[in-house]
Order: C-alpha cells, then sequence, then structure tokens
C-alpha cells in the first residue's frame, strides 16, 4: 500500500511539473529572415499563466528540419518584460528547428519550435512595407543627377580655385553616396512624413503628382547632362519610379504647409524667412517622433 502511495505521489510530481513547464511560453517576437552574409535580429517573449517572465538566461540551438547544415548556437540576452534578443546568421531560408533552453525557478526548461524562415526581400521594412534594393539604387541615381547637375551650373559660375573647391565638394558628396545606410534614411524620412501626412487626412490626388513631375521633367529636360543620365538610367524606368516618389513629397509637401501655416499663425509679425526656419525646426521634431512611433526592421 505504502510503494503504492509513494508511486502515486511521484507521478503526480512529474504530472505536476510537466504541466508547470507546458504553461510556458516562447513566441517569436519578430519575423526572423535569412540575408546571405548577413546577421538578423531574433527576438523572443517567454511567459506564463502569470505573465512575462525574467531574469533567464536563455541558450538555443537551431538546425534545418529537411536537411544537414550544422547547428547554430546563440544566447538571448534580456530587454525586459519577458523579451529577449540575439543576433543569428543562418546558411538558408527554409524550416528550422528551435530548440531554447534555460532555468525557471531551478527548473531546467526546454522548449522546442518549427520556424518557416523566409529570405528578405529587401533591405528593410517600414511598418510592413518592403524597402528594397531598387529603391535604393534609384535614390542613389537621384542623388547622382542632381550632384552632375550641380558641377555643370558650377562650371558657368566659377573657375579657378573657386571651380576646384566647389568640384571638392561634389567629390565628397559621391563618396557619401555610396553609403547604403545613407540612402535608407533618406527613404524613411520621406515614407514617414508621407505616412504621417495620410494619418492626418492628407491626399496626393493624381493631378497633383502629374503636375510635380511634369515640373520637374521640364527642368530635367533643359540640363544635357540630366538627359543623357536618365536616358542610360532608362527613360520608362525613371518616369516610373518618379511617379511613385513624388506621391510621398507631396504628401510630405502638406505637412510642411500645414506647420508653415500654424507657425505663421503662432507668429504674425514674424518675417517670411523666419517663419520658415521655425517651420522647419517644427517639421524635424515631428519627423523624429514619427520614426520614433513605426516598426522599422533593418535588414
Amino acid at each position: 500500500m505504502m510503494k503504492k502511495i509513494l508511486f502515486t505521489f511521484v507521478a503526480l510530481l512529474f504530472l505536476l511539473s510537466a504541466c508547470n513547464q507546458n504553461s510556458i511560453s516562447v513566441e517569436i517576437e519578430k519575423e526572423l529572415y535569412f540575408q546571405k552574409d548577413h546577421t538578423s535580429e531574433f527576438v523572443i517573449k517567454v511567459a506564463d499563466d502569470n505573465g512575462p517572465i525574467t531574469g533567464l538566461e536563455i541558450n538555443a540551438d537551431l538546425t534545418m528540419s529537411d536537411m544537414d547544415h550544422g547547428q547554430v548556437e546563440v544566447t538571448f540576452e534580456e530587454l525586459g518584460e519577458g523579451v529577449y534578443s540575439t543576433e543569428v546568421e543562418l546558411s538558408m531560408a527554409g524550416k528550422w528547428e528551435i530548440v531554447f533552453s534555460f532555468e525557471h525557478n531551478g527548473k531546467p526548461i526546454e522548449k522546442v519550435i518549427t520556424y518557416e524562415v523566409k529570405e528578405a526581400s529587401g533591405v528593410a521594412k517600414i511598418n510592413g512595407e518592403w524597402v528594397m534594393n531598387d529603391d535604393l539604387d534609384f535614390y542613389q541615381f537621384i542623388n547622382e543627377l542632381h550632384i552632375a547637375i550641380n558641377r555643370e551650373e558650377d562650371k558657368s559660375k566659377y573657375e579657378g580655385e573657386e571651380l576646384e573647391e566647389a568640384f571638392a565638394y561634389w567629390d565628397g558628396q559621391e563618396k557619401l553616396n555610396q553609403d547604403r545606410n545613407q540612402l535608407l534614411t533618406q527613404i524613411i524620412r520621406l515614407r514617414s512624413m508621407a505616412l504621417l501626412s495620410i494619418e492626418k487626412g492628407h491626399e496626393a490626388s493624381k493631378e497633383e503628382i502629374d503636375g510635380e513631375v511634369k515640373n520637374v521633367r521640364a527642368q530635367y529636360e533643359a540640363v544635357p547632362v540630366a538627359q543623357k543620365m536618365i536616358s542610360e538610367y532608362g527613360d520608362e524606368k525613371f518616369w516610373n519610379k518618379e511617379q511613385q516618389q513624388y506621391e510621398l513629397i507631396v504628401l510630405s509637401q502638406k505637412v510642411q504647409n500645414d506647420l508653415i501655416n500654424q507657425v505663421r499663425e503662432e507668429n504674425p509679425d514674424v518675417n517670411d524667412q523666419e517663419i520658415l526656419y521655425l517651420a522647419q525646426k517644427k517639421y524635424e521634431e515631428l519627423l523624429v517622433s514619427q520614426v520614433n512611433s513605426l516598426e522599422i526592421e533593418i535588414f
């Protein structure tokens, strides 16, 4: 009889332990993507019936489910409120088995999940919308185009040492234009303000966009170097991209106009130059706030 009671007690302890372990969940908080020769941020959240679990030391082993590509081992750092993060470099996209191990209340816990890792479609996501390599290439080309136009203008304005100084400046701008992070920052700035403009109820009509594109087309057509570069880039490809670009520009301009009107009402005795300065300052503050409010993932 004693043996039976002891066996039942041990079985009950095992059952309680298993139930306690099963009540703990490990969820992937941020989609994990594969990008060749790059690490990806791997973020998880650990919780039980009482809420997020903090203070854990978590390790994970990742292996592909359907093929042998070795094992990837990672250690997570705690971010707070049950959220843990690490960087992981995977060999390819596909189905991965992930084994998490840690101790909780003095007991070893192991959680196993299967996760489909997708290949990154672009270089970043802004509120779920991809920023593609083509977008970076276009921004790089636009910057090159404007640098080339400015060089031509400086040729007609300066000579000698002044021209050398002007060209040295544009040489520096060309080097900056090779920085993909700088290009991505430009894209994030414009898209962020366009999203804010939409949130404020603004729209960019086809007539407004077409009008802006018509104006910029006339400016480019007046400069031979611009015509040549656009032709080499591909006229149709370029103007299709510009059409998309100017929808964002029109939207962001409406936020700028709102701020100018606001500053003018608040400062009726201030001249136009000061109004533009104050409006630009408000715009930059608003931009920082808007960027911080968005979900931006960089790969």
